[in-house]
């Protein structure tokens, strides 16, 4: 009877300790940053972008994106030791990409909404902007408020799944909203007269007037919101986070962003290869 239990005893003992040493090992085998791993297992930082929000980012005539966010990616890239590649698609689809591991991080003059930062993870800001209108209506010009053009009468533009669009459907909610799936178009809509302005970050709207001069353009300043621009970021990764964090306090301290800021935003030279 004594030798029965004794035997009982150590199953139940030897089946704890296989337990335990599988659990060890599952624990060993979980990663405590899986997208750091994934991103050197291939050798390349994935990184989205809208490619058409100048001076952030852009596509030349030839195919290429280039701006301060493509600039500012390669210095995350150079600092892993990996290649970039640039993964250019709807600004709409830019954090569901993100989320379901298409790409490893976006920056994509992206701001830092809370919203966004309930399912993201942000770093940041890079860059501050503001929601400006793009018009060719001088009367839109003396606006400081948005309720002066919340009417019916009005139509507004903006990029679908922007704060742009965001602005229009809170702060005008009576005025009729087109959204487009890039800023190329729905500047064209303002010159051919199809809507009444562009909702968007004053970048945007400043830069079409100097791109389109015989258009007779306008754009509103001082900007009407407040926007911290940063780097969206895996929400299950925080060693990349913290990584990319400590560059871009690096960049910053060592005046890198500042020159990545006057090459893009002070010298137009780059306008000559726009299509």
């Amino acid at each position: 009877m004594k030798r029965a239990k004794v035997i009982i005893v150590l199953a139940l003992a030897f089946t704890l300790l296989s337990a335990c040493a599988h659990m060890t090992e599952t624990q060993v085998n979980v990663s405590a940053s899986p997208v750091i791993d994934r991103i050197l297992q291939r050798g390349e930082l994935a990184v989205g972008t809208a490619a058409s929000m100048p001076p952030l980012n852009m596509t030349t005539r030839e195919g290429k994106i280039i701006g301060l966010e493509p600039d500012l990616s390669k210095y995350i890239a150079d600092s892993m030791g990996v290649k970039l590649t640039l993964v250019p698609m709807p600004f709409s689809e830019l954090l569901p990409a993100l989320e379901a591991g298409k790409v490893d991080m976006v920056l994509s003059q992206m701001t830092m909404l809370a919203r966004r930062n309930l399912k993201v993870a942000f770093v940041g800001p890079y860059f501050i902007s503001g929601k400006s209108f793009l018009t060719k209506a001088r009367t839109l010009m003396s606006v400081k408020d948005p309720s002066e053009v919340n009417s019916p009468t009005t139509t507004l533009v903006a990029l679908k799944g922007s704060t742009g669009q965001m602005f229009v459907q809170e702060l005008i909610p009576k005025a009729k909203l087109v959204t487009t799936k890039d800023y190329d178009e729905a500047v064209n809509m303002v010159i051919q007269g199809k809507v009444h302005a562009l909702v968007a970050d004053y970048p945007i709207c400043i830069l079409s007037v100097f791109r389109y001069p015989d258009k007779e353009l306008f754009a509103l300043l001082p900007p009407l919101t407040y926007e911290p621009i940063g780097i969206a970021m895996p929400a299950n990764d925080p060693l990349l986070v913290n990584l990319v964090e400590n560059l871009l306090n690096t960049l910053e301290g060592g005046g890198k962003l500042d020159e990545l800021r006057e090459r893009w935003f002070e010298n137009g030279s780059w306008l000559e290869k726009l299509p």
